[in-house]
């Protein structure tokens, strides 16, 4: 019923999490009254996602170079380190007020759909809590969060660093 470029853009919508399949269209139908530079722009600015980000060689961050911004900023505390599941949950931890390290897994343990240690970013974590006198826990209260939060104290539990959770 629709042209079909207009129904790549809902099923292109759709995609994003949130977005159902009347949110989808409500946009797609918003999007053909935008200028073309207004809509070469946005495509542009999404091209850019994949051509640009990176991870952060430090943290796994996203960054546009090798090294976040977080990571080069040495004012932060160094013997601090927040460990969280994905990028986006820096963001939120920064609004806190936190000033320590940060370390992004790229998602949660999950036995049952068969991600472990090895599929996460457990690696370099060795290395990085030499260096520290706490680590701070801030993975999600679900049963994946609570099970890679375990995994980690375990980890550290012959270390004399300090392990916290966030409630």
């Amino acid at each position: 019923m629709l042209p079909e470029s207009l129904e790549q853009v809902i099923e292109g919508f759709r995609q994003f999490p949130g977005i159902g399949p009347k949110t989808a269209r409500r946009l797609a139908f918003y999007a053909l009254h935008l200028e073309t530079t207004q809509i070469q722009g946005f495509a542009k600015s999404l091209l850019n996602l994949t051509v640009k980000i990176k991870e952060c060689e430090k943290c796994n961050n996203i960054t546009e170079d090798q090294i976040c911004s977080i990571c080069k900023d040495s004012s932060r505390e160094t013997h601090t380190l927040c460990i969280v599941e994905s990028p986006s949950d820096i963001s939120l931890i920064e609004q806190t007020g936190f000033r320590g390290q940060y370390h992004v897994l790229g998602g949660m343990l999950s036995p049952l759909d068969g991600i472990g240690p090895e599929d996460l970013n457990f690696g370099n974590l060795i290395k990085k809590v030499e260096h520290m006198t706490e680590v701070v826990i801030a993975t999600n209260p679900s049963v994946e969060g609570e099970t890679t939060a375990l995994y980690i104290v375990n980890f550290l539990k012959d270390s004399p660093i300090k392990v916290s959770r966030l409630a």
